[in-house]
Formats: C-alpha cells, structure tokens, sequence
C-alpha cells in the first residue's frame, strides 16, 4: 500500500490537449506546464530520419529548411496524420515536462488526451496508441467540446443545457451538454489553418503575391476580423512575398476589411454549423440556451468580431471564454484530478 501511494505521488499524471496547431499539457497538481507548436522538424540522412526539432524551435523553421530537413505536423483536422511522428512529439513533451528525463518503468504516467467528437475509432485507437507508445501507463481520451466546457466552467453536470464553440487550429467543436453529456455534437473541419489558408489564397488571387502559411497566422492574429469595419478599411499591415507576376520579393499592404473578405468563407461555415447544431437541439435545452447563452473557445475564439458575428446571425448572446487558448487543457486536466468528471472519460 505504501509503495503504491509512493509510485503514484512520483507518477507525473498529465493532460494533453493534442491539437492541430498547439499542444498544451497540464500536469496533475501543477496546472499548465507546457504550450508549443504542434510541429516536427525531421532530417533525412542517407535515408535515415531524426528529428531535428520539436515545439517552438520546430516552428522556427517552417518554410525555411534545406532539403534535407522537413518541417512536419503531425495531426490534420484534429486528428493523426502520421502517427509515427506524432509519438516522437509526444515523447519529446513527456520528457520536457519531466524536467528533461524519460519517465523510469514503474513511474509511467496516466494520460487524458482529448479527441474530436466527430473522430472514428480508428482515429482514437491511433492517438491512444501513440500515446502508449510514448510511455504512458494508462490512456484515456475526452471529447474536445467536453473538455472545453469543463475548462470554461460551464454547469456540465447539471441538467442544464449548454452550447460550446471551441473553434480550433484543425476543427471547430459545436456541442450542447447536459449531465456530463453531449445531447447533440457536430465536428466542422474548419478552424485556424482553413482561416491561415484563405489568407494565402486572397492575397495570391488578389495581388499576385505567394505568401507562407507564416504569414497569413501572423496577419490573422494581428488584423484578422470576422466582419469588415465600419468604414470598410479599419487598420493596415504590411506584409512580403514573393511576386508572382515577376518572381522577385515585394511588399503590399492590406487592410482589415480585405482580411474580413478573405476570411468571410470559414467563418460563415463555422456559423452553419451552430446553426445547424441549434435546430437539432431539443426545445427544453434550447430554453437553456436562451438563457445560458453561447461560449466561445479555443484560439480562433480570439477572431476579432467572431462573437459579434454569432450574436448577429443567432440571436442570442455569445461570450468568450476567460482563456480561450487553454480551456481544453484545463478542462482535460480537471477530468483527471476531480472525480465528479471521471465518467466523461472514454476508454478506447
């Protein structure tokens, strides 16, 4: 009994938000111990890969490596698009998180990874797997939007209805929950790269400039606006490319109410699909709502104008979470520390 308690005191239980963009990872008694890039630098050398680079620095280099070197992410839409990377991904955060060692046998984590609620089993069983392979002991996964209300502090055991927006980098998450349920669920494979790709294809249609991917994420955090403003013009950004008329590098300059065009296609397919979430709802839960209102959640919930946008089109309030960014870590985490959320929990 002693030697249990002692193995599960220096068991370092984590949380990890595995998203398309960023991965979070909270740490059981700690809170939020890491947040980096979801990417990957691998290097080939006579045929043999390595990675290079994990996190921020592979970040870095996105766009920027020789041939020898490739800048991957791993996940796509929410989910694993090359599950043997992603493990490296995994490892490499395990082991920063423990302070740069690899976990010893009978310490292996337990691990709450949180999944799309639209994922197929395969696409579960392949982050549960690469999350074993990793070293964790124990695997269990939690829905997105779940975890997002949880993070939010949403009332989700009560019978009460709420709905979730958690708009992420791969997915958008729209959800109505009712004692630890979701009573309806949709997954949008629309979020911050659809916003990043809109971005790159305007300026390239519009002024014949190719722009990285870079780019566009540094121009929708700083400009990007889901409505255009009121005198259509609203603030400026100068942003590089290269031409594509003559093939030299240039510089443009665009506006907010470019970027809200630009933007205007993910955003309205993000408001179909809480459309649509809030006409399959049941009558007594969409009472809720009226009330309770609409919560807004992960990075893209961080869209200049994206609450009012919502508020227009449904009619009801919309608000944005107290930290958008994190919700889903700490959702995930208080799933794995407080019991009351235990039977949220999925085992796969």
């Amino acid at each position: 009994m002693v030697f249990s308690r002692f193995f599960k005191f220096m068991s370092h239980d984590m949380a990890i938000d595995l998203g398309t963009a960023n991965t979070v990872v909270y740490l059981r008694g700690r809170g939020v111990v890491l947040n980096e890039p979801s990417v990957v630098a691998v290097e080939t050398l006579n045929g043999i890969k390595k990675v290079k680079a994990v996190g921020d620095d592979a970040k870095l280099m996105m766009g920027k490596t020789p041939g020898s070197i490739e800048a991957i992410r791993p996940l796509r839409d929410g989910v694993i698009a090359d599950i043997e990377v992603a493990e490296e991904m995994i490892k490499h955060f395990i082991k920063k998180v423990n302070g740069g060692k690899k976990p010893m046998p009978w310490s292996h984590p337990q691990i709450v990874i949180c999944v799309p609620s639209g994922s197929t089993s395969v696409e579960r069983r392949a982050i549960r797997d690469a999350a074993s392979n990793a070293g964790a002991s124990q695997v269990w996964l939690i829905e997105e939007p779940m975890a997002a209300a949880i993070g939010a502090e949403m009332p989700v055991t009560e019978p009460i209805g709420s709905m979730v927006v958690d708009i992420g980098g791969g997915t958008t998450e729209v959800a109505v929950l009712s004692l630890r349920g979701l009573a309806y669920s949709t997954s949008v494979r629309v979020g911050g790269d659809k916003m990043d790709e809109a971005i790159v294809s305007y300026v390239r249609r519009n002024h014949n400039l190719l722009i990285g991917e870079s780019t566009a994420e540094r121009i929708k955090q700083e400009v990007g606006v889901a409505k255009p403003p009121a005198d259509g013009i609203g603030q400026t950004i100068h942003i590089k490319g290269r031409d594509l008329v003559n093939g030299v590098p240039k510089e443009i300059q665009i506006n907010q109410g470019q970027i809200a065009e630009a933007l205007s296609e993910p955003v309205g397919t993000i408001v179909e699909g809480v459309r649509i979430a809030l006409e399959n709802t049941a009558p007594e839960l969409a009472a809720d709502i009226v009330d309770q209102g609409i919560v807004l959640t992960g990075g893209g919930a961080l869209l200049q104008g994206i609450d009012e946008v919502l508020r227009d089109e449904t009619g009801l309030p919309v608000t944005v979470a107290e930290d958008p960014l994190t919700c889903v870590a700490l959702g995930t985490g208080r799933a794995l520390e407080d019991p009351v959320f235990r039977g949220v929990l999925l085992a796969v």
